[in-house]
Protein backbone atom coordinates (compact mmCIF):
# COMPACT_ATOMS: atom_id res chain seq x y z
CA UNK A 1 0.00 0.00 0.00
CA UNK A 2 0.67 3.68 -0.84
CA UNK A 3 1.79 5.86 2.56
CA UNK A 4 0.77 9.69 1.95
CA UNK A 5 3.95 11.67 0.07
CA UNK A 6 6.48 13.02 3.03
CA UNK A 7 6.59 16.11 4.09
CA UNK A 8 8.55 18.49 5.44
CA UNK A 9 8.31 18.12 9.43
CA UNK A 10 6.77 21.35 11.33
CA UNK A 11 9.35 20.66 14.07
CA UNK A 12 12.65 22.30 13.94
CA UNK A 13 14.20 19.18 15.80
CA UNK A 14 16.73 17.04 13.36
CA UNK A 15 17.59 14.03 13.89
CA UNK A 16 21.26 13.05 12.70
CA UNK A 17 22.19 10.51 9.79
CA UNK A 18 23.76 8.36 12.23
CA UNK A 19 20.28 7.76 14.09
CA UNK A 20 18.33 6.80 10.93
CA UNK A 21 19.81 3.57 11.07
CA UNK A 22 15.99 2.09 12.00
CA UNK A 23 13.65 3.46 9.29
CA UNK A 24 10.26 1.48 9.34
CA UNK A 25 7.17 3.00 7.66
CA UNK A 26 4.81 3.87 10.24
CA UNK A 27 6.26 4.12 14.10
CA UNK A 28 3.32 3.79 16.40
CA UNK A 29 4.02 5.12 19.93
CA UNK A 30 1.73 3.24 22.43
CA UNK A 31 1.14 -0.56 22.74
CA UNK A 32 -2.07 -0.88 24.77
CA UNK A 33 -5.10 -2.75 22.65
CA UNK A 34 -5.29 1.04 20.26
CA UNK A 35 -1.73 0.84 19.31
CA UNK A 36 -1.40 -2.67 18.75
CA UNK A 37 -4.22 -2.71 17.21
CA UNK A 38 -3.59 0.36 14.11
CA UNK A 39 -0.24 -1.61 13.91
CA UNK A 40 -1.86 -4.95 12.95
CA UNK A 41 -4.20 -3.64 10.50
CA UNK A 42 -1.00 -1.11 8.75
CA UNK A 43 1.03 -4.62 8.75
CA UNK A 44 -2.09 -6.24 7.00
CA UNK A 45 -2.41 -3.70 4.56
CA UNK A 46 1.64 -4.55 4.11
CA UNK A 47 2.97 -1.51 5.76
CA UNK A 48 5.84 -2.11 7.65
CA UNK A 49 5.55 -0.98 11.25
CA UNK A 50 6.43 -0.98 14.68
CA UNK A 51 5.34 -0.14 17.85
CA UNK A 52 7.58 1.83 21.06
CA UNK A 53 6.45 1.01 24.30
CA UNK A 54 8.71 0.21 27.27
CA UNK A 55 5.93 -2.31 28.87
CA UNK A 56 3.53 -2.97 25.92
CA UNK A 57 -0.01 -4.64 27.02
CA UNK A 58 0.39 -3.23 31.12
CA UNK A 59 -1.36 -0.57 31.22
CA UNK A 60 -5.60 -0.19 31.24
CA UNK A 61 -5.94 -2.73 28.46
CA UNK A 62 -4.08 -4.87 30.99
CA UNK A 63 -7.09 -4.00 33.85
CA UNK A 64 -10.12 -3.31 31.21
CA UNK A 65 -12.88 -6.27 32.06
CA UNK A 66 -13.45 -6.24 27.50
CA UNK A 67 -16.94 -5.30 27.71
CA UNK A 68 -18.17 -4.30 24.01
CA UNK A 69 -21.33 -2.18 25.59
CA UNK A 70 -22.02 0.60 23.25
CA UNK A 71 -25.76 0.39 24.69
CA UNK A 72 -24.92 0.45 27.74
CA UNK A 73 -22.01 3.29 27.63
CA UNK A 74 -25.04 5.27 26.07
CA UNK A 75 -25.68 8.31 28.21
CA UNK A 76 -27.44 11.61 27.62
CA UNK A 77 -25.68 14.09 25.76
CA UNK A 78 -23.16 11.68 23.91
CA UNK A 79 -24.77 10.11 21.11
CA UNK A 80 -21.67 11.51 19.19
CA UNK A 81 -20.01 8.86 20.85
CA UNK A 82 -22.75 6.30 20.65
CA UNK A 83 -22.63 6.41 16.70
CA UNK A 84 -18.62 5.24 16.71
CA UNK A 85 -19.61 2.62 19.73
CA UNK A 86 -22.20 1.12 17.38
CA UNK A 87 -19.51 0.96 14.32
CA UNK A 88 -17.30 -0.18 16.98
CA UNK A 89 -19.52 -3.11 18.04
CA UNK A 90 -20.69 -3.96 14.26
CA UNK A 91 -16.28 -4.15 13.57
CA UNK A 92 -15.93 -6.78 16.31
CA UNK A 93 -17.13 -9.91 14.57
CA UNK A 94 -14.44 -9.71 11.83
CA UNK A 95 -11.94 -8.47 14.23
CA UNK A 96 -12.48 -11.51 16.57
CA UNK A 97 -12.77 -13.47 14.20
CA UNK A 98 -9.60 -13.15 12.26
CA UNK A 99 -7.47 -13.28 15.78
CA UNK A 100 -9.29 -16.17 16.71
CA UNK A 101 -12.89 -16.16 18.40
CA UNK A 102 -11.95 -18.45 20.89
CA UNK A 103 -8.27 -17.28 21.27
CA UNK A 104 -9.46 -14.14 22.47
CA UNK A 105 -13.24 -15.34 24.15
CA UNK A 106 -15.22 -13.43 21.98
CA UNK A 107 -18.63 -13.96 23.45
CA UNK A 108 -22.09 -12.63 22.11
CA UNK A 109 -24.70 -13.40 24.47
CA UNK A 110 -25.72 -10.13 25.45
CA UNK A 111 -25.57 -7.84 28.92
CA UNK A 112 -28.25 -7.51 31.78
CA UNK A 113 -28.03 -3.98 33.62
CA UNK A 114 -29.96 -4.49 36.76
CA UNK A 115 -31.17 -1.58 39.59
CA UNK A 116 -30.66 -2.33 43.47
CA UNK A 117 -33.52 0.10 45.28
CA UNK A 118 -35.68 2.69 43.93
CA UNK A 119 -33.47 5.24 42.97
CA UNK A 120 -31.68 3.29 41.10
CA UNK A 121 -34.35 2.04 38.94
CA UNK A 122 -35.25 5.39 38.16
CA UNK A 123 -31.34 6.05 36.68
CA UNK A 124 -31.96 3.28 34.87
CA UNK A 125 -35.52 4.30 33.90
CA UNK A 126 -34.07 7.50 32.46
CA UNK A 127 -31.25 5.35 30.39
CA UNK A 128 -33.72 3.54 29.44
CA UNK A 129 -35.46 6.40 27.80
CA UNK A 130 -32.37 7.23 25.81
CA UNK A 131 -31.85 3.58 24.48
CA UNK A 132 -35.86 3.95 22.78
CA UNK A 133 -35.37 7.60 21.33
CA UNK A 134 -32.38 6.10 19.97
CA UNK A 135 -34.12 3.33 18.36
CA UNK A 136 -31.77 0.87 20.32
CA UNK A 137 -32.61 -3.20 20.82
CA UNK A 138 -33.24 -3.20 24.40
CA UNK A 139 -35.75 -4.89 26.84
CA UNK A 140 -36.90 -3.54 30.10
CA UNK A 141 -36.91 -6.00 32.68
CA UNK A 142 -38.87 -6.45 35.72
CA UNK A 143 -37.36 -7.78 39.27
CA UNK A 144 -38.23 -11.66 38.24
CA UNK A 145 -37.20 -11.11 34.30
CA UNK A 146 -34.07 -9.92 35.89
CA UNK A 147 -33.27 -12.97 37.89
CA UNK A 148 -34.23 -15.28 35.19
CA UNK A 149 -31.88 -14.17 33.34
CA UNK A 150 -29.50 -14.36 35.27
CA UNK A 151 -30.18 -16.40 38.80
CA UNK A 152 -27.09 -14.86 41.21
CA UNK A 153 -29.02 -11.76 41.44
CA UNK A 154 -30.13 -10.73 44.22
CA UNK A 155 -33.66 -11.31 45.33
CA UNK A 156 -34.17 -7.30 46.31
CA UNK A 157 -33.16 -6.19 42.52
CA UNK A 158 -36.02 -3.60 41.47
CA UNK A 159 -35.83 -4.04 37.38
CA UNK A 160 -33.23 -4.02 35.01
CA UNK A 161 -32.43 -3.80 30.96
CA UNK A 162 -30.90 -6.14 28.87
CA UNK A 163 -29.13 -5.45 25.84
CA UNK A 164 -28.64 -8.17 22.93
CA UNK A 165 -25.94 -6.12 21.59
CA UNK A 166 -23.61 -5.79 24.14
CA UNK A 167 -20.86 -8.34 23.79
CA UNK A 168 -17.76 -9.33 25.62
CA UNK A 169 -14.33 -9.90 24.94
CA UNK A 170 -10.81 -10.81 27.44
CA UNK A 171 -8.64 -7.84 26.85
CA UNK A 172 -5.68 -9.71 27.47
CA UNK A 173 -6.12 -12.52 25.09
CA UNK A 174 -6.58 -9.96 22.57
CA UNK A 175 -3.36 -8.03 23.69
CA UNK A 176 -1.58 -11.03 23.69
CA UNK A 177 -2.23 -12.00 20.17
CA UNK A 178 -1.61 -8.62 18.72
CA UNK A 179 1.82 -9.22 20.25
CA UNK A 180 2.63 -12.38 18.68
CA UNK A 181 1.59 -10.28 15.46
CA UNK A 182 3.64 -6.81 15.77
CA UNK A 183 6.77 -6.15 16.22
CA UNK A 184 7.50 -4.06 19.56
CA UNK A 185 10.74 -2.42 20.84
CA UNK A 186 10.80 -1.69 24.73
CA UNK A 187 11.29 2.10 24.98
CA UNK A 188 9.80 5.33 25.97
CA UNK A 189 8.91 8.29 23.46
CA UNK A 190 10.24 11.65 24.90
CA UNK A 191 9.86 13.58 21.60
CA UNK A 192 7.63 12.70 18.92
CA UNK A 193 7.22 14.98 15.16
CA UNK A 194 5.23 13.92 11.97
CA UNK A 195 8.09 11.45 11.11
CA UNK A 196 10.15 10.90 13.88
CA UNK A 197 10.56 10.11 17.46
CA UNK A 198 13.22 10.18 20.10
CA UNK A 199 13.34 7.42 22.74
CA UNK A 200 15.05 7.23 26.11
CA UNK A 201 17.85 5.44 25.14
CA UNK A 202 19.34 7.99 23.32
CA UNK A 203 18.21 7.07 19.74
CA UNK A 204 15.98 8.90 16.97
CA UNK A 205 14.01 6.64 15.01
CA UNK A 206 12.69 8.66 11.20
CA UNK A 207 9.81 7.07 9.43
CA UNK A 208 7.54 8.44 6.91
CA UNK A 209 4.40 8.72 9.16
CA UNK A 210 4.01 8.98 12.95
CA UNK A 211 0.88 7.64 15.41
CA UNK A 212 0.76 8.51 18.77
CA UNK A 213 -1.39 6.47 21.21
CA UNK A 214 -0.04 6.30 24.55
CA UNK A 215 -3.30 6.76 26.29
CA UNK A 216 -3.38 8.51 29.64
CA UNK A 217 0.32 9.56 28.78
CA UNK A 218 -0.45 11.30 25.39
CA UNK A 219 -0.63 14.82 27.74
CA UNK A 220 2.80 14.71 28.92
CA UNK A 221 4.43 13.66 25.56
CA UNK A 222 2.45 16.08 23.17
CA UNK A 223 0.49 18.60 25.34
CA UNK A 224 -3.30 17.79 24.61
CA UNK A 225 -5.72 17.39 27.18
CA UNK A 226 -5.94 14.12 28.12
CA UNK A 227 -6.32 13.24 31.59
CA UNK A 228 -5.03 9.88 33.64
CA UNK A 229 -8.18 8.21 35.51
CA UNK A 230 -7.34 5.75 37.52
CA UNK A 231 -9.74 2.34 37.54
CA UNK A 232 -9.18 -0.40 40.44
CA UNK A 233 -10.41 -3.76 39.39
CA UNK A 234 -11.09 -6.97 41.19
CA UNK A 235 -10.27 -10.88 39.94
CA UNK A 236 -12.75 -13.10 41.42
CA UNK A 237 -12.33 -17.35 40.29
CA UNK A 238 -15.21 -19.62 40.87
CA UNK A 239 -16.78 -22.53 38.78
CA UNK A 240 -17.18 -22.07 35.66
CA UNK A 241 -20.91 -21.14 34.42
CA UNK A 242 -21.46 -19.50 37.78
CA UNK A 243 -22.42 -16.05 36.21
CA UNK A 244 -24.05 -16.56 32.69
CA UNK A 245 -24.52 -12.77 32.14
CA UNK A 246 -22.14 -9.84 32.32
CA UNK A 247 -23.72 -7.88 34.73
CA UNK A 248 -23.87 -3.76 35.29
CA UNK A 249 -25.08 -2.76 37.73
CA UNK A 250 -26.10 0.79 39.79
CA UNK A 251 -26.43 0.00 43.68
CA UNK A 252 -27.49 3.33 45.77
CA UNK A 253 -25.98 5.41 42.82
CA UNK A 254 -22.53 4.06 42.39
CA UNK A 255 -22.00 1.76 39.29
CA UNK A 256 -20.28 -1.92 39.39
CA UNK A 257 -19.80 -4.57 36.92
CA UNK A 258 -18.86 -8.48 36.96
CA UNK A 259 -17.94 -10.07 33.59
CA UNK A 260 -17.58 -13.80 33.50
CA UNK A 261 -14.88 -15.51 31.08
CA UNK A 262 -14.93 -18.79 30.12
CA UNK A 263 -12.93 -20.35 32.43
CA UNK A 264 -14.58 -18.92 35.31
CA UNK A 265 -13.03 -15.99 35.81
CA UNK A 266 -15.02 -12.88 37.21
CA UNK A 267 -13.82 -9.12 36.53
CA UNK A 268 -14.92 -6.98 38.84
CA UNK A 269 -14.78 -3.12 38.55
CA UNK A 270 -14.07 -0.10 38.39
CA UNK A 271 -13.47 2.96 40.58
CA UNK A 272 -13.13 5.85 38.60
CA UNK A 273 -10.46 8.54 40.36
CA UNK A 274 -8.48 11.76 39.39
CA UNK A 275 -5.33 11.07 41.10
CA UNK A 276 -2.84 11.63 38.59
CA UNK A 277 -0.59 8.57 37.71
CA UNK A 278 -1.09 7.05 41.38
CA UNK A 279 -1.98 3.05 40.40
CA UNK A 280 -1.92 2.13 43.68
CA UNK A 281 -4.57 -0.28 44.99
CA UNK A 282 -6.39 1.11 47.45
CA UNK A 283 -8.17 -0.56 50.70
CA UNK A 284 -10.71 1.99 49.70
CA UNK A 285 -10.84 0.85 46.14
CA UNK A 286 -11.19 -2.80 46.92
CA UNK A 287 -14.05 -2.29 49.96
CA UNK A 288 -16.34 -0.39 47.47
CA UNK A 289 -15.93 -3.10 44.43
CA UNK A 290 -16.48 -5.62 46.72
CA UNK A 291 -19.41 -3.65 48.69
CA UNK A 292 -21.52 -2.96 45.76
CA UNK A 293 -21.08 -6.44 43.71
CA UNK A 294 -22.09 -8.55 46.87
CA UNK A 295 -25.06 -6.66 47.41
CA UNK A 296 -25.99 -7.12 43.72
CA UNK A 297 -24.64 -10.58 43.13
CA UNK A 298 -24.47 -11.84 46.96
CA UNK A 299 -23.31 -15.39 45.94
CA UNK A 300 -19.98 -14.14 44.73
CA UNK A 301 -18.90 -13.96 48.53
CA UNK A 302 -17.72 -17.70 48.85
CA UNK A 303 -15.02 -17.82 45.20
CA UNK A 304 -11.60 -17.01 45.57
CA UNK A 305 -10.26 -13.40 45.10
CA UNK A 306 -7.51 -13.96 43.15
CA UNK A 307 -6.19 -10.58 41.53
CA UNK A 308 -6.72 -6.69 42.37
CA UNK A 309 -5.10 -4.39 39.53
CA UNK A 310 -5.82 -0.83 38.94
CA UNK A 311 -5.17 0.96 35.42
CA UNK A 312 -5.20 4.59 33.78
CA UNK A 313 -7.94 5.40 31.47
CA UNK A 314 -7.38 8.40 29.29
CA UNK A 315 -9.96 11.14 29.26
CA UNK A 316 -10.59 13.94 27.24
CA UNK A 317 -12.71 17.11 28.74
CA UNK A 318 -15.44 15.79 26.53
CA UNK A 319 -15.09 12.01 26.97
CA UNK A 320 -14.51 11.63 23.62
CA UNK A 321 -11.82 10.30 21.75
CA UNK A 322 -9.24 11.98 19.82
CA UNK A 323 -8.97 10.83 16.54
CA UNK A 324 -7.23 12.51 13.17
CA UNK A 325 -4.56 14.00 11.92
CA UNK A 326 -3.23 16.76 14.22
CA UNK A 327 -1.93 20.45 12.48
CA UNK A 328 1.60 18.51 13.39
CA UNK A 329 1.30 15.96 11.04
CA UNK A 330 0.77 13.49 13.72
CA UNK A 331 -2.28 10.81 13.65
CA UNK A 332 -3.76 11.03 16.78
CA UNK A 333 -5.68 8.08 18.25
CA UNK A 334 -5.89 8.31 21.89
CA UNK A 335 -8.90 9.68 24.93
CA UNK A 336 -10.43 6.47 24.62
CA UNK A 337 -11.76 7.05 28.34
CA UNK A 338 -14.27 3.38 29.15
CA UNK A 339 -14.31 2.39 25.74
CA UNK A 340 -10.61 1.28 24.67
CA UNK A 341 -11.62 -2.49 24.03
CA UNK A 342 -14.79 -1.84 21.95
CA UNK A 343 -13.70 0.96 19.87
CA UNK A 344 -9.69 -0.72 19.10
CA UNK A 345 -11.40 -2.35 15.60
CA UNK A 346 -12.46 0.47 14.44
CA UNK A 347 -9.81 3.27 15.66
CA UNK A 348 -7.53 0.50 13.52
CA UNK A 349 -8.99 1.00 10.63
CA UNK A 350 -9.47 4.59 10.98
CA UNK A 351 -5.68 5.02 11.64
CA UNK A 352 -4.74 3.03 8.74
CA UNK A 353 -6.72 4.89 6.49
CA UNK A 354 -5.81 8.53 7.54
CA UNK A 355 -1.97 7.06 6.74
CA UNK A 356 -2.47 5.94 3.53
CA UNK A 357 -4.63 8.71 2.68
CA UNK A 358 -7.97 6.88 2.32
CA UNK A 359 -11.48 7.88 3.93
CA UNK A 360 -11.87 6.48 7.10
CA UNK A 361 -14.80 4.22 7.58
CA UNK A 362 -16.55 6.82 10.38
CA UNK A 363 -16.73 10.43 10.10
CA UNK A 364 -13.96 11.87 12.50
CA UNK A 365 -14.65 15.20 12.93
CA UNK A 366 -16.21 15.06 16.11
CA UNK A 367 -13.19 13.42 17.19
CA UNK A 368 -10.25 15.47 15.88
CA UNK A 369 -7.32 16.28 17.19
CA UNK A 370 -8.06 20.53 16.96
CA UNK A 371 -11.66 20.53 18.45
CA UNK A 372 -9.98 21.81 21.90
CA UNK A 373 -8.75 24.90 20.43
CA UNK A 374 -4.79 25.53 19.27
CA UNK A 375 -2.60 22.49 19.29
CA UNK A 376 0.72 22.49 20.06
CA UNK A 377 3.21 22.91 16.90
CA UNK A 378 6.29 22.01 16.90
CA UNK A 379 8.62 20.72 19.81
CA UNK A 380 6.40 19.34 22.21
CA UNK A 381 6.27 21.28 25.39
CA UNK A 382 7.43 18.43 27.46
CA UNK A 383 10.21 16.15 27.03
CA UNK A 384 10.76 14.15 30.26
CA UNK A 385 11.42 10.74 29.85
CA UNK A 386 8.00 8.98 30.13
CA UNK A 387 7.65 5.90 32.68
CA UNK A 388 5.54 4.27 30.56
CA UNK A 389 3.36 4.77 27.26
CA UNK A 390 0.18 2.75 26.76
CA UNK A 391 -3.04 2.72 25.14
Amino acid sequence: MQLIPPQPPQSCWRPSVADLSLKPDVIVVGGGIIGLSAAWQLHRDGIDVVVLDPAPGTGASHAAAGMLAPIHEAYWGETHILGLNLAASQAWPAFADALGVDVVDYRRNGMLMAAYDADDKALLDNLGDLHEQEGLPVERLRSRECRSREPLLAPGVRGGVYSPLDHQVNPRRVVAELLSRVPTIPVSATQVARNQVATDDGRVMACQQVVVAAGAWTGRLLGVPIRPIKGQILRLNGPEGLLRLPVRGVVRGSSVYAVPRSDGEIVVGATQEEQGFDTRVTAGGVYELLRDVLALLPGLSEIDLEETWAGLRPGAPDNAPIIGTGDDGIVYATGHYRNGILTAPITATAVAALVQGRQPPVDLSPFSPGRFGAEPIGDPPNTEHLSGVTA
